[in-house]
């Protein structure tokens, strides 16, 4: 647990101080000044460019005491995202809370694919399976206004969240709460492109990850060998996919083998991997025939 010291109140009682101290107390993290600079912009509601021609303004009682206790937060290792209550993702601001997976950059390349895809469809059906805060469904129901958009999630109080973030920014998704595609399937719904997100964490590796101490195991464990879910929706592909359908899904690093491998002998599906940034592979994608 973070040790800030009792006087905090009193004496980091301009932003120069204050986030001498917060840093201090975060260190040896890399993100120390950045996270410190992040959580007081957030309070104070400016840009942290503001803080260099401003080092002198004074915090008031409340400000202090609420940059105290996300620094705490902070310092106990909870994610930026949790502590203010929201996530970038592409050109979206998403509420995320401990409901939701924290969107990452790597899932931008789920939804960038699926973009460059429906560049010349007028009109399609898509489905984001296991949507958590609705990243990729609201994105792409802005980004493709005339296509159908439907995600679904096992978890009501995730679903509660992409609501909300659909509200927000006015985005036509229709949500269904339920296991994988079994929502679409139940209702007859198929689609021209699937798309997904699903947990690829094998159980054994998610105990020694820092991830597992704060976000929704839910949306995180893939049981045994990572890849549990994954199977699963595979049998789900044919009565929910029209023929022809692509699909996109995100794996782990090292499951782009084996993934291949399944959808020969599972769909007799060829399939292509797609690295990440940093070369790893990321995403699978295939034509269901």
């Amino acid at each position: 647990m973070l040790a800030i010291p009792a006087s905090m109140a009193a004496a980091a009682n301009t932003i120069r101080s204050a986030l001498r101290m917060a840093k201090a107390s975060l260190r040896p993290s890399d993100t120390a000044d950045l996270d410190a600079e992040t959580l007081l912009a957030r309070i104070l509601k400016v840009e942290r460019a503001f803080f260099l021609a401003h080092g002198e303004y004074e915090l008031d009682a409340a400000q202090t005491r609420a940059f105290q206790s996300m620094i705490e937060r902070r310092a106990a290792g909870e994610p930026i995202a949790y502590i203010i209550g929201e996530k970038g993702f592409y050109d979206l601001d998403l509420l995320v809370t401990p409901a939701v997976l924290i969107p990452r950059p790597e899932t931008e390349l789920l939804l960038e694919e699926t973009l460059r895809l429906t560049t010349s469809i007028a009109a399609a059906s898509i489905a984001d399976i296991g949507t958590g805060s609705g990243a990729l469904a609201i994105a792409l129901a802005r980004h493709r206004p005339r296509c159908r958009v439907y995600a679904t999630d096992i978890s009501a109080d995730a679903l509660a969240i992409a609501r909300q973030n659909a509200e927000v920014h006015d985005a036509a998704v229709a949500f269904f709460t339920g296991n994988l595609a079994g929502p679409l399937i139940d209702r007859g719904i198929k689609v021209d492109l699937l798309l997904a997100n699903l947990p690829y964490i094998a159980s054994a590796d998610l105990q020694t990850l820092e991830v597992g101490r704060w976000e929704p195991r839910l949306a995180l464990d893939g049981g045994a060998d990572g890849l549990s879910l994954i199977h699963e929706l595979l049998y789900q592909l044919p009565s929910v996919c029209k023929p022809g359908a692509h699909v996109l899904l995100e794996i782990g690093a090292n499951q782009g083998p084996a993934l291949k491998q399944l959808l020969r002998d599972r769909l007799r599906a060829d399939a292509v991997i797609l690295p990440d940034y940093a070369g790893f592979d990321r995403i699978v994608h295939f034509v269901l025939d």
